[in-house]
């Protein structure tokens, strides 16, 4: 056993956030810990590594345990280089070495057969041993492994600490908690700035460690990945089961389902003896029956009622008409950021079709410019080539820096201020479906937590009644209970969706299909992220085999249709150039009639908004007919 936490208690000014908390960690644990924001998991994470007192309860730790523990934020030593930082966490490994080196240097210059020779040799035996205990041998390698995987592989360890980006310190300092190499490693959301690299490297690290591990995080898969036990922390209480966080859901429900028909059970069996008690005191032939039934009233131990099921978020994203059949087209699309001299190309010559109703989830390295190009399309980046929306489209963006938000607003304000027409009611009704209640919606947003400013997002995005989504990060600022409700609403939604999420249980959930960008390309994969992996590693279904070599009497067949295989290619290019052609002028008269439709003096003019109408809906049917021939030229 490396720690019991045994009945451990705590309170803040008087507000119980641990009650009596039971935690065994044993060698080879793998622990994750689980709650909403504010449930106690960074306080339970700081006592079990002993940096936290408690109010009530024991806690026992195996002696001289070595505690790894990474908080949220790790501060580094920013004047340090990278080097610098990595002894610091080697401290004794790089101790032991430089004596080692030093004894060495000194058996060279000593006499074989003197008294301080074999003094040294006593000393650099010791030595020796005491780097072996250390696995100083491999730490050489251990470091490489450990940035490599961490994305630091081609960084400069002379580099300064203070010159790293915030995701890049985070990493960092994960790295330096990895190489101390404790015997009980604490982890309080480590995955949050990693790309899918150093994630699944990450997981094959934590997956074969020798050590106990400990870890905070609301990252679904990675939990799924590493943990064998689910520890979940709700209204102050711990409660643990076994598995990842998959097997949490199902075991949870099926828990809180058994206490609460035990709980029910005992509530009648105590009511049906109480009314026996009461209707049967006054009659003396019933004396011994009543006494033995108070009895054992008051021997019942009577059941808790089980924690009432936290309430969930309910996410809604309701549209008012359907897009036509081609959502989004890019074609030949760059982004540049950045000033003309001192700017970096992100990528160019990108193309893609989104139709109505897929839901296409982007991903690739960070920094490959996935958010640039959302931006590119909301018009809020210049791009070169064309980007396109489709007819009847309306669109909602959720920006994962949350920047449409002022903070001096309160809530209601930020709202009120994007949607005027709604009243205090509706709005107030909408955010308590997402549990912003009763005095929160006054606060200022600067004074939320970031899931709540999320969600104040979250609202306004609603009231948008979009019916194309552009998602960037989403799943970001929320908990597990909130992600689950979001990946929920966003299944149920029909509309169209592109989306850039690091969050891969997401990916497995809600996408249609995956794509990948990378600069100069961007290739799309039907299906979910688990699609996605066995096709980049070549598990997925292999490319149709080319035709083997056919007999020289069959070559000019094989001619004949080979040229009138490129015939017809000509004629659907040049078809499909045409109907684009009639699309975009499609659209421009669509344009002017809708334009028409609201001057004034039309709008009082009966029979000319008739026909206008009957002119717009038969163009829109034209366009919707060109457009479906035009993708099916283009698969």
């Amino acid at each position: 056993m490396l720690l019991d936490l045994q009945q451990v208690s705590k309170s803040y000014l008087d507000e119980p956030v641990l009650k009596q908390v039971n935690l065994a960690v044993r060698e080879d644990d793998r622990i994750g810990l689980l709650g909403v924001n504010g449930a106690g998991k960074s306080t339970l994470l700081q006592i079990a590594a002993g940096v936290l007192s408690y109010d009530e309860g024991k806690a026992e730790r195996k002696k001289g345990l070595r505690v790894g523990y990474l908080r949220q934020n790790e501060a580094l030593d920013t004047e340090n280089t990278l080097q610098q930082e990595i002894e610091s966490a080697l401290r004794e490994t790089f101790a032991v070495r430089e004596r080692l080196q030093a004894l060495s240097a000194a058996l060279a210059k000593t006499e074989p057969a003197s008294a301080q020779y074999a003094s040294l040799s006593a000393a650099y035996d010791r030595e020796t041993a005491a780097f072996a205990a250390l696995d100083g041998y491999t730490a050489d390698v251990r470091i490489d492994t450990v940035l490599n995987g961490l994305g630091f592989g081609g960084f400069s360890r002379e580099m300064r600490v203070s010159r790293l980006s915030g995701g890049e310190k985070i990493r960092f300092a994960i790295a330096k908690t990895l190489l101390q190499n404790p015997e009980l490693l604490l982890l309080d959301e480590p995955t949050n700035h990693l790309d899918f690299a150093m994630l699944s490297w990450l997981e094959n690290y934590l997956q074969s460690y020798r050590g106990a591990v400990l870890v905070v995080s609301h990252d679904r898969y990675f939990l799924d990945s590493v943990a064998k036990d689910i520890c979940e922390l709700e209204n102050g209480r711990l409660v643990r089961y076994r598995g990842g966080y998959s097997a949490f859901l199902v075991q949870k429900e099926e828990r809180v389902r058994t206490l609460e028909k035990a709980y029910q059970k005992q509530q009648e069996k105590l009511a049906a003896m109480r009314a026996y008690v009461q209707k049967n005191l006054a009659r003396s032939s019933s004396t011994n029956s009543v006494g033995s039934r108070v009895k054992a009233l008051e021997k019942e131990e009577e059941l808790e009622l089980p924690n009432p099921r936290m309430p969930a978020a309910q996410f809604d994203f309701p549209y008012d008409y359907p897009p036509h059949e081609v959502v989004l087209e890019l074609r030949g699309v760059g982004v540049r950021v950045g000033d003309r001299e001192t700017g970096k190309q992100l990528y160019s010559g990108l193309d893609l079709v989104l139709r109505k109703g897929e839901k296409l989830a982007l991903v690739g390295p960070n920094g490959v410019g996935k958010s640039s190009l959302l931006k590119a399309i909301l018009k809020m980046l210049p791009a070169s080539g064309q980007i396109r929306l489709g007819g009847n489209v309306r669109v909602g963006y959720f920006d994962q820096e949350l920047g449409g938000l002022s903070l001096n607003d309160t809530v209601l304000e930020a709202v009120h201020k994007r949607f005027p027409q709604k009243t205090e009611h509706e709005i107030r009704s909408a955010l308590a479906r997402l549990l912003i209640t009763d005095d929160a919606v006054f606060k200022r947003v600067r004074e939320l937590s970031g899931a709540n400013r999320a969600k104040v997002a979250f609202c306004i995005l609603q009231f948008t009644r979009a019916n194309f989504l552009i998602l960037d990060e989403p799943t970001n600022h929320l908990d597990y209970t909130a992600k689950e409700a979001l990946d929920e609403a966003l299944r149920r939604y029909d509309g169209t969706m592109l989306v850039v999420s690091h969050d891969r249980y997401f990916l497995n959930s809600v996408p249609t299909a995956i794509a990948e960008l990378q600069p100069e390309t961007l290739t799309v994969y039907p299906g979910k992220y688990a699609d996605y992996l066995a096709a980049k590693s070549g598990e997925a279904e292999p490319p149709a085999p080319r035709d083997a070599e056919k007999p020289a009497s069959e070559q000019k067949q094989a001619f004949e249709a080979a040229r009138k295989s490129k015939a017809e290619a000509r004629r659907r290019r040049a078809r499909a150039a045409q109907l684009q052609k009639e699309i975009e002028e499609g659209y421009k008269r669509l344009h002017a009639l809708r334009a028409e439709c609201e001057l004034p003096e039309v709008a009082v003019n009966y029979a000319r908004l008739s026909a206008l109408t009957e002119e717009i809906e038969a163009l829109e049917a034209q366009i919707d007919a060109r457009e479906t021939e035009w993708l099916s030229l283009a698969d």
